[in-house]
């Protein structure tokens, strides 16, 4: 800060001697060293305080950075899983043809197959059929014949 040599100070010392006197000396030396003191402890707060600023910056700057791209590859992924979904759904709809709804059938001897609804076969819907087989009426349930 200050260029201050040895033999300087031996001129201020010769001076603040006269001055100020043998008696009060060693009193105004301690005060200027308390004051000095505290003058650098001041001065390293202060340099302390801007060096945490700078890297305080250059964190954000470095935390906006990352999560720029961590945006950039998490939007770049789901497009790419995006287009691999499509990419699937399209393949299995070509390769497998829709499903056909399975329906009771008659086998070659004449007995209703099972659905798949497992095994079981609903009665009122094929109660008409069955009531036809055995000669009545569907609207009045009077035998025919």
């Amino acid at each position: 800060m200050f260029d201050v040599g040895f033999t300087e100070l031996l001129v201020i010392a010769l001076v603040a001697l006269i001055v100020i006197g043998p008696e009060r000396l060693p009193k105004v030396a301690r005060t200027v060293g308390v004051l000095l003191g505290r003058l650098q402890r001041y001065v390293n707060d202060v340099k302390s305080d801007i060096n945490r600023e700078m890297q305080l910056d250059e964190l954000k700057t470095i935390q906006d950075q990352v999560s720029s791209q961590a945006r950039e590859l998490q939007d770049s992924l789901t497009s790419e899983m995006r287009s691999v979904e499509e990419s699937l759904n399209q393949s299995t709809a070509a390769e497998i043809p829709p499903a056909e709804p399975e329906a009771s059938a008659q086998k070659a001897d004449g007995t209703a197959e099972a659905t798949a609804t497992g095994g079981k076969i609903d009665p009122i819907k094929h109660a008409p059929e069955q009531q036809l087989e055995l000669g009545l009426d569907s609207t009045s349930g009077k035998a025919t014949g």
